[in-house]
């Protein structure tokens, strides 16, 4: 099985980033907890600040994956463009935030992919990746 990990802008500074908010990990330490207890998983990661980098890797992993769970960070509330690739490509997407969105601003509320994903995840920090890619394993 092969599940992709996207992460959008500034999740590049897990572990640096508003700790009170988003945590003192770094992705990349979660990232080897991941890989060592979904061992029988490839697991690939990407991340990116560049909204079209995004939407390139949607669509070239979109078609043979298994599963995408997919933090878009910002681009959650403003990208119609990985609104879009989300919609275009057959391989199921879990749309996870670290932060409860809806406890936030009020622009943090909206999202251009909760439409076209087949699940979203919020507030439950790192947690959600791995109940992410347990749905995605269970399906």
């Amino acid at each position: 099985m092969k599940i992709a990990i996207i992460n959008g802008p500034n999740l590049n500074l897990l572990g640096k980033r508003e700790p009170g908010i988003y945590g003192s990990t770094s992705f990349e330490e979660f990232l080897e907890g991941l890989k060592k207890k979904y061992a029988n998983i490839d697991i690939n990661y990407f991340q990116s600040n560049v909204e079209g980098e995004i939407v390139n890797e949607l669509q070239r992993v979109g078609f043979d994956y298994d599963g995408i769970v997919l933090n878009a960070g910002a681009y959650t509330h403003t990208s119609i463009a990985i609104g879009d690739a989300v919609a275009a490509i057959k391989t199921p997407v879990v749309e996870v935030h670290i932060s409860n969105v809806h406890a936030r601003e009020d622009f943090r509320k909206f999202s251009y992919l909760s439409a076209k994903v087949a699940g979203s995840i919020v507030g439950l920090g790192l947690k959600g990746y791995e109940l992410a890619i347990d749905w995605l394993v269970s399906r």
